[in-house]
């Protein structure tokens, strides 16, 4: 799919629970490069260890996934909750990544939140390197407010933090109906 298509596409975007069948189809997603870092562990060893979404009780509670038009699994979000915070942990699906879609799902991401815990700010954390999603991020209204390094099982990284601020959107070059 070009760019355009995925563009016009974004405004059909939905969320809907994650249930275990689309969690198992989220683990077998594979990232190129360097954002193979960003990939699951197998559905098995997920539900076995009760880690993350495989753990039926915890992705009943913060997790949702985001479907399209056709009913596919798109994307996913976690909503995780802290003291008058929600923070966002995202992904699409490897195939539509740098298709344009990003910032459109990261805003339905942002409005599910909202919606879920209306009054807390909305946060993500986000390496400092992928540049393509803070791109993605910035166009959807979250601005950066902090940078720190912390550890990851790949060492430390730097990461940012980024707060919605719908206010400081950035213009889209394309329609799509809300």
């Amino acid at each position: 799919m070009n760019k355009a298509a995925a563009n016009e596409r974004t405004h059909e975007l939905r969320i809907a629970p994650l249930t275990s069948k689309l969690a198992c189809e989220l683990c077998d997603w594979h990232y190129e490069p360097p954002y193979d870092l960003y990939e699951w562990s197998s559905w098995e060893d997920m539900v076995e260890s009760g880690i993350e979404f495989g753990d039926p009780v915890l992705r009943k509670q913060q997790y949702a996934a985001v479907l399209n038009e056709l009913e596919e699994l798109v994307g996913f979000a976690q909503f995780f909750p802290m003291l008058g915070v929600t923070r966002l942990g995202l992904g699409i699906r490897p195939d539509l990544c740098g298709q344009g879609m990003g910032s459109a799902l990261v805003r339905l991401l942002a409005e599910e939140a909202i919606r879920r815990a209306p009054g807390d700010e909305i946060d993500l954390e986000v390496l400092s390197w992928n540049v393509r999603a803070i791109r993605a991020y910035e166009k959807a209204g979250f601005l950066i407010t902090d940078t720190y390094s912390r550890r990851t099982p790949q060492g430390p990284s730097e990461f940012h933090c980024m707060i919605y601020q719908p206010s400081m959107m950035q213009p889209t070059h394309y329609l799509a109906s809300e």
